[in-house]
């Protein structure tokens, strides 16, 4: 059963991004009127937004700077719901983490927020990282992380795990102002986001991927990768803004996969990429568990469909040969 009946205006922050896109495109397949905040809506990167099916009469790209409360309100104003998608992920190193990643995240999210408050906005869906709920020392050894599970903002300092930080903050800080405020928020977690690409420009998760493909490392760590499509991530996002009894966080992995069987099952597919040679144990136990949303209905597609779509999108964009 839905939030709301009639048809339903929604405001999607970051609308160009990867996994935004996706999510503006399911939107869209339902008949939800959306509202995209983008930083120039004339820019032709955004050409793939325009190009999806309804959006000609049922999509509307807004500018708007999340660092500049003013730019929001235009967006959000009329919807029913928002999802916020946008935060800076470094594909790079980065110089100066505490002002390049963590202030646009925090302050960003809280801007978006408190516009949301403003406009008695009926349900506010934030996109958090499993980022924010891995690197717990504390955590029992050998224990499936849940949503009980924090990363602890000290240690992921200590150990300059700067993205970490920021989610962990930006999630804190939206929890704290939703509580404070009233606003009905609930919180997703996705895993390593792969799968295939609408955007024109790669992102840092479709990079992970493109690298094993084409850099012919010596050697790699064998270690655990937590993945989910950028399709079933969007379907987790709308699943939680309809579903009234949805709460708190979820966690949304779809796949463990060792990075050595992650290249056997690309492998089968796309035999003549320069794969990593060989691989180095690790001695890693974390694991995490999407059982709270797939009580919820979600439900993922198997990881080899999302592999070839992905690897098939990076070759249309010219990512691979």
């Amino acid at each position: 059963m839905a939030l709301m009946a009639e048809k339903s205006r929604v405001c999607v922050t970051g609308a160009g991004g990867y996994v935004a896109s996706s999510l503006v495109k399911l939107l869209l397949s339902k008949d939800y009127i959306v509202h995209g905040t983008v930083r120039d809506p004339s820019d032709d990167k955004y050409a793939h937004l325009k190009n999806l099916d309804k959006a000609a009469e049922n999509l509307k790209l807004f500018k708007a700077d999340l660092l500049d409360p003013n730019s929001l309100a235009g967006a959000i104003k009329g919807c029913n719901g928002v999802f916020h998608v946008a935060c800076p992920v470094p594909s790079g190193s980065v110089p100066n983490p505490e002002v390049e990643l963590v202030e646009p995240a925090v302050n960003g999210t809280l801007n978006v927020l408190k516009a949301c408050s403003e406009e008695n906005i009926k349900r506010v869906v934030f996109v958090s990282s499993v980022a924010a709920a891995s690197l717990d020392p504390n955590w029992p050894k050998g224990q499936v992380k849940d949503e009980t599970c924090w990363s602890d903002s000290e240690y992921c300092k200590a150990t300059n795990n700067w993205y970490c930080f920021s989610k962990t903050t930006a999630e804190k800080e939206a929890w704290s102002y939703a509580k404070k405020s009233g606003l009905d928020m609930v919180t997703v977690l996705p895993a390593l986001v792969v799968g295939p690409m609408l955007q024109k420009t790669t992102n840092a998760s479709s990079l992970a991927l493109i690298k094993l493909l084409k850099e012919g490392y010596e050697e790699l760590e064998n270690k655990k990768r937590f993945l989910v499509d950028v399709r079933d991530v969007a379907e987790a996002l709308l699943l939680v803004y309809e579903r009234p009894e949805a709460e708190g966080r979820y966690l949304c992995a779809a796949h463990t996969v060792k990075s050595e069987d992650l290249v056997a099952m690309l492998k089968k597919h796309y035999p003549n990429y320069n794969y990593p040679k060989c691989f180095t144990d690790t001695t890693e136990d974390t694991s995490f568990s999407s059982e709270k949303l797939q009580k919820l209905g979600w439900q993922y597609r198997p990881l080899e469909e999302t592999l070839v779509d992905a690897v098939e999108s990076y070759k249309q964009k010219g990512f691979l040969d």
